[in-house]
């Protein structure tokens, strides 16, 4: 039988496990249970060489056990300087694409360990000047899974692979935080209309729209920062189901020392193994983080989507840079095509969140055997929301305009600016102009000034952009009157702390 990929007449080795022997291409670094997982499982066609970060892991996690048992004895010098040596190579770079065992696989990730076993332990006996699968000198379980299960090596794994993928993440979220700001910057004290419900709402500034954007953007790279550190917490040592069994009572401590010096992550061992073994709680928080980015981010591009509308019959208050012809068929039809890729991109992170969900929840006894397909949809959202908010930031935001005279076309025929006025004329006055305006069509000023409610220049003061975008007091007679001391500074503001109490 020839193997996967492998072609007739192709120079194979011999190789034997469980079910007995099997030919595998000479010149690859994979093995044995490797092959059989290739035939196993056809799911995704995305190889574990699809996340280089997450082979980084795994080479480093056996890394630091090979250092761990060196330094226990329990594995030789030229062993243990192999491996490690391996390890080093593939987690610069070096043969990832080796590592091609589908990223869904049954096995509660196994076939994902023993690649890298087989991998990590081909390429030591080359570095030993042995040929590949000449295990008798170095063995893929003997030596480079020593004191290990796939159970404490693969959520291990993972939660590296999370450590090392999530800065990218936040840092396409500052950029993207800070193409909003400069935008708005752009727009400074420029007037529109807010809307509530789709309906006329009060006045806003156009910055203070992006700048809100940007803020609810802002709040979850912190929240996205402290949800990583729960991936510190690690099992390795844990072995099969906890209980540490085929390792030195050093051992668990040591690995994990020797993995933080290795990555600089300050990896702790957890106090109950057992219960770590078949935990996945972090794993749901974090996706939990990854929907809330994607549904605000999704949100802003629904807005974005509909402040460029038209451009004849639409609200048309922005203008999307054009960046690709819209139809086949329509001439000049140009759509907002970036915000609707982001809108795809978080439909399938937050569909991801429901698949992370149901595979923690599913979970039995002392294993959970569905972290692949919970390690895939992290990763996968990780990837994706990256790249979708440099997308964003790059292809939309940075090129938006604005059309004033639309802006303000708006603003002078909504009564929306009525309510700047109630303060000094009153609800009911109020709203006998706002009726007015919406039967005659007539301006909220002009009608006003016809019924001697305001001058003109107490009216020009309210409806001043500083008076309708911000807090300040007004009175009928237009006096500032007397305000108790409340001990805070003009302009300060109290603001709810960013979490609630840990006793909530």
């Amino acid at each position: 039988m020839t193997s996967p990929g492998s072609t007739p007449g192709t120079a194979t080795r011999m190789e034997h496990d469980l079910l007995g022997d099997r030919e595998v291409p000479a010149d690859v670094y994979y093995g044995i249970q490797t092959l059989r997982a290739q035939e196993n499982f056809h799911i995704t066609d995305v190889p574990l060489s699809h996340f280089p970060r997450l082979i980084e892991a795994l080479a480093q996690v056996k890394r630091a056990t090979a250092r761990a048992n060196h330094r226990l004895g329990a594995l030789d010098d030229e062993r243990a300087g192999a491996i490690e040596r391996a390890c080093a190579e593939i987690a610069a770079g070096e043969l990832h694409e080796h590592f091609v065992v589908d990223m869904i696989q049954g096995g509660a990730g196994t076939s994902t360990n023993m690649n890298a076993n087989e991998v990590i332990a081909n390429r030591a006996l080359e570095l030993l000047g042995r040929e590949k699968g000449d295990y008798e000198h170095l063995h893929p379980n003997n030596h480079v899974n020593l004191a290990q299960s796939t159970n404490d090596v693969y959520p291990t794994a993972l939660r590296l692979a999370m450590m090392l993928t999530f800065p990218a993440l936040a840092e396409s979220m500052d950029h993207l935080i800070t193409t909003l700001r400069a935008k708005g910057e752009e727009f400074t004290d420029v007037l529109k209309m807010g809307r509530t419900q789709m309906q006329d709402a009060v006045p806003m500034t156009v910055d203070q729209e992006f700048n809100a954007w940007a803020t609810t953007i802002e709040e979850d790279v912190q929240r996205l920062t402290r949800t990583a550190t729960l991936f510190q917490e690690i099992n390795l040592g844990a072995t099969a189901i906890g209980t540490g069994i085929t390792t030195d009572p050093r051992y668990a401590q040591l690995a994990a020392r020797e993995l933080a010096d290795l990555t600089g992550v300050p990896f702790v061992v957890a106090a109950d193994l057992v219960e770590a073994t078949s935990d996945t709680g972090a794993f749901v928080t974090y996706s939990g983080i990854l929907k809330r980015i994607a549904v605000k981010i999704s949100k802003i591009c629904n807005d974005l989507r509909l402040l460029s509308s038209g451009p004849r019959a639409g609200l048309h208050e922005i203008n999307l840079p054009s960046v690709q012809p819209g139809s086949s068929i329509m001439p000049g039809k140009v759509n907002p095509v970036i915000p609707e890729v982001v809108n795809q991109v978080a439909f399938e992170v937050i569909g991801n969140d429901l698949t992370v969900t149901f595979a923690a929840e599913g979970g039995q006894l002392q294993l959970n055997p569905f972290e692949p397909v919970i390690g895939f949809n992290i990763l996968e959202s990780t990837r994706i929301m990256t790249r979708a908010m440099n997308t964003l930031a790059d292809r939309c935001i940075s090129g938006i305009t604005i059309n004033h005279d639309i802006l303000e076309d708006d603003l002078r025929r909504s009564i929306g600016v009525i309510t700047a006025l109630v303060p000094v004329i009153g609800y009911a006055d109020a709203t006998d102009v706002a009726s007015a305006a919406l039967e005659t069509g007539r301006p909220v000023a002009d009608l006003v000034l016809e019924r001697g409610l305001l001058d003109e220049g107490r009216l020009n003061a309210l409806l001043s952009p500083a008076s309708m975008t911000a807090p300040h007091r007004a009175t009928p007679t237009g006096t500032m009157p007397a305000v108790p001391d409340t001990g805070l500074d003009s302009g300060e503001i109290t603001r709810l702390p960013t979490d609630p109490p840990s006793d909530v």
